[in-house]
């Protein structure tokens, strides 16, 4: 006798058909690419590949926020960045360049262990310079790094805790109810439970990557919204940080791309009473983590609200445009308009940690940086206001 029945839910739909108990869960919408024979593919990403070595050169397109890549043959693995030759790509296909003179140069400047093609395979992360050898439009590398060298004395340390978005390939929250919502904010941050927390699966395996290859991720948690989730890199000195920042996305994306899913970092993916997402910005330098370093944090934070302003416009890339639909005093932010500080008060621009406020040094946090900012761009503007600008004004 055939027995049938459903159980509904906001999330799920269960049809079954005894004997066969077929079951048929409601799903957010992925790729179809994630859906292909992985147990097909694990044959060919087993076979051998003798001395050759496989190199993904990965850049920053015209947006300024989206990665590109491509892979070439290497002879022999590569034991350093010296050892890898520059590249070149067709820049009017990325924003970059008109098609009568479209080549762009590829500058490979860090490299990492790839954890999709295993070693000795690499992942580059690659400067983008004009084909008069300038520096492309959107490569802010070059002049952070300039900063980095005339500061390199304050051996000045960041942390960035990048939050992300999980999404449905039509846009749409993963794991959301179709055409609904889900339960107010409250049980979500560092939730766990399948009701709680959406998509660990791959949270856990972008920290495995990152781990793999070398980038300096220090930690995880799932965000104040569903399906938002944040990682945290660092601390790193100086470049280093823009460097394991923008791999650290491309290792995000490229795991979301297994996965069928999309990871954005829009500022405020959601309209409504639901968090946006962030870059939080930890700031050290050898200064302030010495005995009394805490007047050289206070002095950092006095010298960073006289340059809330220009702050705010290198924040997104899009000069605050992106920024004024997060920054606006509501869900753990401070207003774009004004500038704060506190201890422990994550509504201020400018966060000191309880635990410093206490020890007298240590860091400070910058709440302002959105979630999609360029920290190349970041880190820079932090270390000219707080470092060069007295130096450069007493020089003249």
């Amino acid at each position: 006798m055939e027995i049938e029945g459903a159980i509904k839910s906001k999330n799920v739909i269960c049809y079954c058909n005894y004997p066969l108990l077929q079951l048929k869960v409601k799903m957010a919408s992925v790729s179809s690419s994630s859906h292909l024979n992985k147990t097909v593919r694990q044959q060919y990403m087993s076979l051998p590949q003798g001395q050759k070595c496989q190199v993904t050169y990965i850049w920053i397109d015209g947006t300024g926020e989206t990665l590109r890549n491509k892979t070439r043959t290497l002879d022999t693995e590569p034991k350093s960045i010296e050892e890898i030759p520059e590249w070149n790509f067709d820049g009017s296909s990325t924003y970059q360049a008109e098609g009568s003179n479209s080549d762009m140069y590829l500058i490979p400047v860090c490299m990492f262990r790839d954890p999709f093609n295993l070693d000795p395979n690499k992942l580059v992360l690659c400067e983008v310079l004009k084909y008069n050898r300038l520096p492309a439009e959107t490569n802010h590398r070059a002049s952070c790094n300039k900063v980095m060298e005339k500061v390199k004395e304050h051996h000045i340390w960041f942390g960035m805790e990048q939050e992300y978005t999980l999404l449905g390939t039509d846009g749409h929250p993963f794991s959301w109810p179709p055409n609904g919502f889900p339960a107010p904010q409250g049980p979500y941050y560092c939730g766990v439970g399948a009701n709680s927390a959406y998509g660990r699966d791959i949270v856990e395996c972008h920290y495995k990557a990152c781990l793999y290859a070398g980038i300096k991720i220090c930690g995880t948690n799932a965000e104040v919204m569903p399906s938002q989730w944040e990682y945290q890199v660092g601390p790193c000195e100086g470049i280093e940080m823009g460097d394991h920042l923008w791999v650290s996305r491309f290792l995000l994306h490229r795991v979301c791309e297994d996965f069928g899913v999309v990871a954005t970092l829009d500022p405020k993916p959601m309209k409504g009473n639901w968090n946006g997402t962030g870059c939080h910005t930890n700031v050290s330098t050898k200064e302030m983590r010495e005995e009394g370093g805490l007047q050289y944090i206070e002095k950092a934070i006095d010298k960073l609200g006289k340059k809330h302003p220009e702050h705010i416009r290198v924040y997104d890339p899009h000069e605050g445009k992106d920024n004024i639909r997060r920054l606006t005093g509501l869900h753990e932010t401070s207003s774009i308009h004004d500038f704060s500080a506190g201890v422990a008060n994550r509504g201020a621009s400018i966060r000191i940690p309880r635990q410093v406020g206490q020890e007298k040094k240590g860091y400070f946090e910058d709440r302002r940086p959105a979630a999609n900012c360029d920290p190349y761009a970041v880190t820079k503007a932090i270390a000219i206001t707080c470092l060069l600008e007295e130096e450069e004004k007493g020089a003249k």
